[in-house]
């Protein structure tokens, strides 16, 4: 890897849990994204319900990894319509060769460099 590169990672500001949009799914879905593709399309079902602001319908992509180069595209092309219900997705840049995880602290994700522990 070269030096200096980044990686890119969506996390979830908000107190809630990860999710998209039913329009990020559906861009995902676009872009064969195979989580996406996996998932059901629950608003396939319910066309005139899946507006916004529907949560039934906007809580999409919990499975997706979310160093997912697609995952990344969408919240990048679409902004703040990518976020699902109640989410509120920005995108965290860190150096490539760094091992991460995903932390809630105060109930709000963060991308933490994963230590070594021992029982």
């Amino acid at each position: 890897m070269q030096t200096g590169s980044t990686r890119k990672i969506v996390i979830n500001t908000s107190f809630e849990d990860f999710c998209v949009s039913h329009a990020a799914f559906l861009r995902l879905r676009e872009l064969g994204q195979k989580e996406a593709l996996q998932e059901t399309d629950l608003g396939a079902y319910w066309p005139q319900a899946a507006a916004p602001h529907e949560p039934s319908l906007n809580r999409c992509g919990r499975e997706i990894p979310r160093d997912d180069q697609h995952l990344v595209l969408v919240v990048e092309e679409l902004g703040i319509r990518a976020n699902g219900h109640a989410a509120s997705l920005k995108i965290v840049e860190i150096p490539s060769d760094t091992p991460w995880k995903i932390e809630k602290v105060g109930g709000v994700e963060r991308v933490s460099e994963e230590h070594r522990s021992w029982v």
